[in-house]
């Protein structure tokens, strides 16, 4: 029978802390990213009618994939048990350690960070390259700080509080499901000629399966600025008025709480391939973004995500 073990995850906190997320390291997403590849181009070998994208071939590469990860872990940690239960607790934490992300995104920010920090807005403005899609070649100190904290915020939701919340109501099965829903999402839930159909599933999918994270990660996060000395009134105050200012009904929550946190002002216009695509603000200009705001940003992300161990060990037991 399986198992939810909360040392497990504490560990797998850990390792993250301790380790990151190692590029050489054979990660699970890399090969759900593989498989939703091969589906696709078994898809795309004929010409398939937009209707058959939309409602067959595209619920059929999203439900494929989340069940064939679901089984795939499920049947590797029951084998494990049946053979060790050392063996067991090994692979879970290993697993577990690859859903989950704070020390990866922190680093990728620290980056852009201590590159603005040397003066190198060249530098800063490849690394920044690296977390967002919009266009930077021309984004200033100002511009890159303010791309590179939307992406933190945003992400503390997406790659932290998200997989951990499916963690604790199912371990580590239903943590690689999010993850496999949030690849998806990221590999065919465009928007564009392409993708519109064949992603249009995985990309409400990937809405309802966030819907609760998100909302979790901006009272997370406000409740993290009060407990690290941000402004944690405005936290509450934007976090409640802004947190639907966005295409998608999941994305603004962490930014709005974490813009009001740190008194600044996030979205507004930015270039996507050539294209000025018009955001609306996020947040009060109370302070001038400059890229201390990167560590800040950076604080909440680690105080939110303690305190969703917290809260899960707590629940839990």
């Amino acid at each position: 029978m399986y198992s939810i073990y909360i040392i497990d995850i504490l560990l797998a906190f850990l390792l993250d802390c301790i380790l990151g997320d190692p590029y050489n390291f054979p990660h699970p997403v890399r090969f759900i990213g593989k498989f939703i590849r091969f589906f696709e181009k078994q898809i795309r070998k004929k010409e398939r009618s937009k209707k058959a994208l939309r409602y067959f071939y595209g619920p059929l590469l999203g439900i494929t994939t989340v069940l064939a990860t679901f089984f795939i872990v499920y049947f590797l940690l029951k084998l494990a048990f049946s053979i060790n239960i050392y063996l067991y607790h090994f692979l879970n934490v290993i697993i577990l350690w690859t859903s989950i992300a704070p020390r990866c995104l922190a680093n990728e920010g620290y980056k852009v960070y201590k590159a603005l920090k040397d003066e190198d807005v060249d530098l800063a403005r490849e690394r920044v390259s690296y977390l967002v899609s919009r266009d930077t070649k021309s984004l200033d100190e100002e511009g890159i700080t303010r791309a590179t904290v939307e992406t933190i915020l945003e992400n503390v939701s997406d790659g932290i509080i998200a997989p951990m919340f499916f963690i604790f109501i199912f371990g580590a099965p239903l943590a690689l499901v999010y993850k496999a829903i949030n690849t998806l999402d990221s590999m065919v839930g465009y928007k564009n000629e392409k993708y519109e159909d064949l992603g249009f599933f995985s990309a409400k999918l990937d809405d309802l399966v966030n819907f609760i994270p998100a909302r979790l990660s901006g009272l997370l996060i406000s409740v993290a600025s009060l407990l690290l000395g941000f402004n944690f009134r405005n936290s509450f105050k934007v976090f409640f008025r802004d947190r639907l200012k966005h295409k998608s009904p999941n994305s603004a929550h962490p930014e709005a709480a974490g813009a009001g946190a740190l008194n600044i002002r996030l979205g507004g216009p930015n270039y996507y391939f050539g294209k000025i695509v018009e955001k609306p603000y996020i947040g009060d200009e109370i302070e001038k973004v400059n890229f201390k705001h990167i560590l800040s940003s950076i604080k909440l992300l680690y105080g939110s995500t303690i305190l969703m161990l917290l809260i899960g060990v707590i629940v839990y037991l």
